[in-house]
């Protein structure tokens, strides 16, 4: 019997063969292709190049930050537009004839921070702004300081000085604090902690404008550079206005500076006007007692019940071997002395050696002895100003102890006569 091919039927088809599946078949050959053309052909990221190191192999090398990307020469990123912007208000202020006027809020420079209450509306005061009596203003309202610049200036009011008044926090300012801390009975930390500003009040503008004058430029004359020099001069008075200010206002020639940024200090005339640091010092009281700490490089005066008075920082003899340690008195004291060069004392000065004798210069804060003179019981020993008050404390003498030129003048107002004076080591 023939082989019959055998017919499948579906229910309901009656008795018609079933249909081939092959076309399935072929669309799923088509897809599968057609997945496999995308996938090849897809875009993908390059990948990162890698380094090679002895150590670890290979490793991905970080990605160029933008900046460093090369700018492309077709398409030139174009300039800012700059922002026109009006230039500050001239600023000048007073040196003799000083009065107040305010609210003044100058510009911050760079470095100095200052309170907005800057000049309270009160009666003109006469001279600079270095009265030596320390009373509230009376249109201010005493506040804790917020700086340190207010807090140098606060520190005058009590007598104790951080050297001149800069706005900078260092050494000499720590010091300060540790005097004022102890005064006041606190932990002597040097810091501006919360106990020292509850104490530490401002209780006058810590910057006030003053005006300069005629007579201000009748003490600015050129210092000769040599000892002979010196001692043929009329006087030895401030060498420029910029020092005259700064010495004055008992402050840093910097930051008379940045607080007066456009003044032009080769130009400045009568009646200009300058913005200058305004510390007030407590009225002189005597003293029962001085002492001086040579590794602390300051010195301090006490009443007779221990009350420290006052607190400078102070420069020591370059040699240790003549540092007189130990208790001495007060000799003399004198304002504005002359001064006595001998080349004995300065063997480093060929001008010395080569003149081989004595020369008197004379006063003036220019001088070497500075504006005053307090003799000790030791000869050719005593405490002193100085022409260069920024490096008191920061460079050494030739044996005596220097001061800032204010300083000195005022410790010359509340010592006598045989007070003690005790020189630590």
């Amino acid at each position: 019997m023939a082989n019959r091919r055998r017919k499948y039927s579906l229910p309901g088809t009656k008795g018609r063969s079933r249909p081939s599946n092959s076309w399935v078949g072929y669309a799923l050959l088509g897809l599968g292709l057609v997945s496999l053309i995308t996938w090849f052909a897809w875009p993908r990221p390059a990948p990162r190049p890698t380094a090679f190191t002895p150590t670890s192999g290979f490793r991905p090398v970080p990605a160029l930050p933008p900046a460093a990307t090369p700018p492309n020469p077709a398409f030139p990123t174009p300039a800012p537009t700059p922002v026109p912007t009006p230039p500050p208000a001239p600023v000048q202020v007073s040196t003799q004839a000083m009065r107040w006027e305010g609210p003044v809020v100058p510009t911050t420079p760079p470095g100095v921070q200052v309170s907005t209450q800057i000049v309270a509306n009160v009666a003109p005061a006469p001279g600079l702004p270095s009265q030596d009596t320390a009373t509230p203003s009376p249109a201010w309202t005493p506040r804790p300081t917020a700086n340190i610049l207010e807090a140098q200036l606060a520190l005058a009011r009590h007598g104790i000085n951080s050297g001149s008044i800069d706005g900078v926090a260092g050494a000499q300012t720590e010091s300060a604090l540790r005097a004022f801390q102890m005064q006041h009975g606190l932990e002597t930390s040097g810091r501006l902690d919360l106990d020292t500003l509850r104490e530490l009040l401002l209780t006058a503008p810590p910057l006030i404008r003053a005006t300069v004058t005629a007579d201000d430029f009748a003490h600015i004359r050129p210092i000769p550079p040599t000892w002979l020099g010196k001692s043929q001069a009329p006087a030895l008075d401030h060498e420029s206005l910029l020092e005259l200010v700064a010495e004055r206002a008992r402050a840093h020639p910097n930051l008379i500076r940045r607080l007066n940024p456009t003044v032009n200090w080769d130009l400045v005339r009568p009646g200009t006007e300058l913005i200058v640091p305004n510390p007030q010092w407590p009225a002189p009281r005597r003293a029962a007692r001085v002492r001086v700490s040579l590794a602390g490089r300051y010195l301090r005066a006490f009443d007779e019940r221990g009350r420290l008075l006052c607190h400078f920082p102070c420069s020591i003899g370059r040699i240790a071997s003549k540092r007189p340690v130990g208790d001495l008195t007060v000799a003399t004291a004198a304002k504005d002395p002359n001064y006595t060069f001998d080349p004995k004392v300065f063997p480093e000065s060929a001008e010395g050696r080569a003149l081989g004798r004595r020369l008197i210069i004379p006063p003036g804060p220019n001088n070497p002895v500075g504006v005053a003179w307090i003799g000790l019981d030791r000869p050719g020993y005593g405490i002193h100003g100085t022409p260069a008050p920024e490096q008191v404390g920061r460079t050494e003498s030739h044996g005596c102890f220097r001061l800032a030129n204010w300083n000195a003048e005022y410790l010359r107002q509340i010592v006598w006569v045989g007070m003690p004076v005790s020189i630590e080591p």
